[in-house]
């Protein structure tokens, strides 16, 4: 357990923060960016919880905040703690996996779409598109560290698998699809 007794250290006031490892790194780090795409999805899925959402994805939506965390600590190892902590990595196959089963579950119930659609719709819908933009920018920034540094390939395709879940889970608040705009 986590237990912060003072909320600022004054370690941050020049522009550096530290890593798993203790590493300082800038602030402007791309690691560091990545960090922080995962940790503002993760305030928009609190958003969204606190919506209203349909109470089915209301326990899913926890676990998958549970799960940002696990990204989060994955992704301030650098190269030789990544390494280190391959057998631990929080995200796996059978994570993935589960965001597929729930996106499949999602989509049977959906009308077919025929055309694109807004990010819109009921407040939950809305911030769901939301999150699903948040998501895409996470993984666009992950894809970046990992052109310079080793990054899990499994927390890769989760934050792929999860943006397709957001938005069908989008449309599943917008009457199963049929009030999508």
């Amino acid at each position: 357990m986590v237990h912060l007794n003072r909320i600022y250290t004054r370690t941050g006031d020049r522009g550096e923060t530290s890593l798993g490892g203790g590493t300082r790194v800038p602030k402007t780090d791309v690691r560091v960016r990545a960090l922080g795409s995962v940790d503002e999805l993760n305030c928009v899925l609190g958003l969204v919880l606190a919506s209203g959402p349909p109470a089915e994805i209301v326990a899913p939506l926890g676990k998958i905040q549970n799960e940002l965390f696990d990204l989060g600590a994955d992704l301030c190892c650098t190269g030789s703690e990544s390494e280190k902590r391959e057998a631990k990595l929080s995200i796996t196959d059978n994570r993935v996996t589960r965001l597929e089963h729930w996106i499949h579950a999602a989509n049977e119930r959906l009308q077919p779409l025929d055309s694109f659609i807004l990010p819109g719709g009921n407040r939950s819908a809305a911030l769901l598109h939301y999150a699903r933009a948040v998501c895409r920018r996470a993984e666009i920034t992950m894809l970046d560290l990992a052109a310079r540094q080793p990054v899990s390939q499994q927390g890769l395709i989760y934050v792929n698998r999860l943006s397709d879940l957001l938005f069908v889970w989008a449309r599943l608040c917008n009457n199963d699809g049929a009030d999508d705009v």
